[in-house]
């Protein structure tokens, strides 16, 4: 059973969502409740959870300022918001997993089936640093961005990111000093996160970083030519599109 606590300064959503702990989710056993910073960190302290429902707004701050007052984060995190577009493009930047507000049980039984796969092996203090290093630097160009392999977890700024490729359902990642990185996500979920930091779907299965071009090439193929030396094909609909973002760049 996963040790569960809810942080909530709404009682009614604290007892929707243990209903539905109770009614969708057999492998949950939840211990406590609290609706505060204070009360948050005590009954954490106190009760040592491994899973943490945590909402955003509580009575006397934040679930962030809760997180920041703990000396040590050992257990997994599933926030709870309302839709607020800056936060949540921070959690997905930091693979920290969410929930909007009202619960949807679908995403809930998906979460808690996520969250008991990764308590043994989930670094979410790295996860947790990342957040607060993307939500403290919102108006900045500079992210970062977690990249989960099978065996690893890379912490990249994502200006360091020359190009993306798609193969499936994979994503391989491209640096001009790294290794690849193969993530098992689509292009798409990463076209999603990086398009307004300058990054460029060129193609169906390229996306590229608008600062790491070198030139385009305008031969019978059009190409980028990147500054790691590939080439990288430019579909014939995105031609005029890229040329009308360089002359902004």
């Amino acid at each position: 059973m996963i040790k569960t606590i809810i942080i909530d300064d709404e009682i009614n959503a604290r007892e929707i969502i243990a209903e539905l702990l109770e009614n969708y989710c057999k492998n949950v056993s939840l211990i406590g409740q609290a609706d505060s910073v204070e009360s948050g960190l005590k009954v954490i302290r106190e009760l040592k959870p491994e899973l943490l429902f945590l909402d955003i707004k509580l009575t006397d701050g934040t679930g962030f300022d809760l997180l920041r007052q703990l000396e040590n984060i050992d257990f997994k995190i599933i926030f709870i918001t309302a839709y607020e577009e800056y936060a949540i493009k921070a959690f997905k930047f930091s693979a920290l997993d969410y929930l909007l507000k009202p619960i949807d049980i679908n995403e809930l039984i998906k979460s808690i089936n996520k969250a008991e796969e990764l308590i043994q092996q989930d670094n979410i203090s790295l996860k947790l640093d990342t957040f607060f290093s993307n939500i403290d630097s919102i108006s900045k160009k500079t992210k970062k961005i977690i990249l989960k392999t099978t065996n690893n977890i890379h912490l990249v700024n994502i200006n360091e990111i020359v190009r993306c490729e798609s193969d499936r359902n994979y994503t391989h990642f491209y640096f001009l000093d790294k290794d690849k990185i193969v993530v098992s996500k689509t292009l798409k979920e990463y076209e999603a996160l990086l398009s307004e930091y300058g990054f460029f779907r060129v193609h169906h299965s390229h996306l590229i970083n608008l600062q790491c071009v070198e030139k385009l090439e305008k031969t019978n193929n059009n190409f980028v030519v990147m500054k790691d030396n590939s080439k990288v094909p430019v579909a014939f609909r995105k031609k005029e599109e890229l040329i009308k973002l360089f002359k902004n760049l």
